[in-house]
């Protein structure tokens, strides 16, 4: 940093000079530049080098940066699909399990009634049995389908941190 710094001193100065010659020279023709000493011009080359070499690598890591970023925004497409076809499957699961509770409601409130009047109706509770193991698939598949979501997340996160 304070060979950059000391290069911006030298190059002020530099287009200082150049002003002031141009100022007193008015119309003359330029002036020759000034002679510097053999070992002040190979410090000067050096600097250079190594400020080219610095800002190759700079670019180097830019390119790398936007190679990297622009796979990601590549990718994005098929994560964005990735979640809409989750998103579907949850929601046809909810769907489903929220069909099967309001039949399940439907018939405890038939078999309630039928308690009620002291009336044994074997084919209600049949249906309460058939319609809450029903409702206990149903919400098995969407805990299957909420695991699948967070697994499908965490797979790339897996993968990155074993590369």
């Amino acid at each position: 940093m304070s060979d950059i710094t000391e290069l911006e001193g030298r190059i002020t100065a530099a287009l200082d000079r150049i002003r002031r010659g141009v100022d007193a020279a008015g119309a003359s023709p330029a002036p020759a530049p000034p002679v510097h000493n053999p070992s002040e011009l190979a410090d000067l080359r050096a600097l250079l080098a190594q400020e080219k070499d610095a800002n190759a690598q700079l670019e180097a890591r830019v390119s790398a940066l936007k190679d990297r970023q622009d796979g990601k925004i590549n990718d994005m497409p098929g994560v964005v699909e990735g979640y809409r076809t989750t998103a579907v499957r949850s929601d046809r699961n909810l769907q489903r399990l929220r069909q099967v509770n309001a039949e399940l409601r439907d018939i405890n409130d038939q078999l309630r009634k039928a308690v009620g009047e002291n009336v044994a109706e074997p084919h209600l509770i049949n249906k309460a049995m058939l319609a809450e193991l029903e409702a206990l698939r149903a919400s098995r598949a969407a805990d299957i389908a909420e695991v699948d979501a967070v697994l499908n997340e965490l797979k790339p996160l897996i993968s990155e941190e074993g590369a």
